[in-house]
Parts: structure tokens; sequence; C-alpha cells
């Protein structure tokens, strides 16, 4: 009997020990690789979710349209927002699976930059349609949602077909080639200054790249970047959780 009960015991003490680390649930699965330094056939976007028909496997751009081949960049949108249209994922992680289902000159329009530093941060930095975001892993190169690895800031706009106008606070030229990725993140340089008196929009200040707080869910879980000779991949899986 005693030895009953102390098995009993230790059960227990395993079962609240263990509460709260439960491993993440797998409902979005994620594969992504591109060249951040030229035109490459090896590009894709793969991903895999809990709605049915809503996935692709290794996405790509379509050479006659330039457009993703098997929708991804549309079907995506799926698990971005909740029914609602409460955003649940980071604009700037969505972004950055475009590029793969894009040609290359995207990445140059957009002026797309990504760093590894010598303590193994991995830092990726684009600005999309006066949009600048960042992307910043830990030291093993994961990425979390929260405020420290995705940010974001308006720093221009763009007008129909025509290319981003930047503000000058952070490109000395106007154009996207020319941003200077210190001033976009700098504090001290504020926001709230006007950028085109024609469309009154304003730049604004650095802010979270994070869900809407009152949306349905929210996405728990981790991805793996890998940057190794220009080729950039991210990879992992991320589970639903409602709040």
């Amino acid at each position: 009997m005693r030895s009953k009960i102390f098995v009993l015991s230790i059960l227990i003490i395993l079962i609240f020990s263990c509460k709260g680390k439960t491993k993440v649930t797998e409902d979005l699965k994620i594969d992504f690789q591109a060249n951040v330094a030229a035109e490459d056939a090896g590009n894709y976007f793969t991903f895999k979710g809990p709605i049915r028909l809503i996935e692709a496997d290794k996405d790509k751009p379509d050479s006659k349209t330039g457009a993703s081949a098997k929708g991804s960049s549309k079907l995506f949108q799926a698990y971005k927002y909740d029914v609602k249209g409460k955003l649940t994922f980071p604009d700037g992680l969505r972004g950055l699976f475009l590029y793969a289902v894009n040609p290359y000159k995207q990445m140059q329009t957009d002026n797309f930059t990504v760093s590894k530093a010598a303590d193994g941060v991995i830092t990726i930095q684009f600005a999309h349609r006066g949009t600048a975001y960042i992307i910043t892993t830990d030291k093993n190169g994961k990425m979390l949602i929260n405020e420290n690895t995705f940010k974001k800031r308006t720093i221009g706009y763009i007008k129909g077909d025509d290319p981003q106008v930047i503000h000058k606070d952070f490109s000395e030229d106007g154009s996207a080639a020319k941003i200077e990725w210190g001033k976009v993140w700098d504090k001290n340089i504020a926001g709230d200054k006007e950028i085109s008196a024609v469309i009154k929009n304003k730049t604004g200040n650095t802010v979270g790249d994070v869900p809407e707080k009152d949306a349905m869910y929210y996405w728990e879980g981790s991805l793996q970047a890998v940057l190794d000779n220009n080729i950039l991949k991210v990879s992992g899986a991320f589970g639903a959780l409602k709040k």
C-alpha cells in the first residue's frame, strides 16, 4: 500500500511540475527559403495549417505573371487574420514570406537587408509601401511573436505604381535605396512629420508589429532562422491558442 501511495504521489508531482510546459501544438507549419542577393530558382514558401485546402507546398513566383504560382500570397491571409478581420500575425513576418514568391526585383525595390552579428543575432529589415519593418532574432536565430522580435514604423508612402517616397529624415534623397536603417529605428528622431501634403500622411514612431489585442486567438511558438551564404531559411511551427 505504501508503495502505491508513493507512486501516486510521484505522478501528481510530475503532472503539476509539467503544467504550463506542454509542447506547443504545431497548427501552422512554415518553411521558407530565399536568396537575399540574387534571383534564385531555389526560393520557395511552404505552409500548412488546420484550415482545409488553405495551404501551399514550395510556392514560387509564376514565370509569366511574377505572382505566386500556387496562390500562397492570397491563401495565407486566412492565417493572418481571424474571422472578424483582426490581425493575428505580424505584418513584417507575413511580408518576409512574400519575398520567396516574388522576383528578386522586389527585394531591391524594398531595400531588403539582412545581416548576422558575431553573437548569432540575425536582423532583417525592409520597407514596403512606406512602412519599415525590422525582425530581430535571438542569439540562436529564434523568432518569437513579440515586440522585441517584430517592429515597424511609417517612414513614407506610395501612390499607385510609383516608387516609394521616403521622408528625408530617413533617406537623403527620399528613395528606398538610400534608407539609413540606423535613423529609422532611432527613438530620438520623432514621428508625426508630414511626408506628403497631397495625401496628408505623416511619419510615425516605432511600434511593436504584433497581433491586435482583441483578436480571437493568438499564435504561440517560434521559428528558426538561418543565414548561410546569402540564403535565408526560416522554418518552424505555431500553435493557435484561444484568448
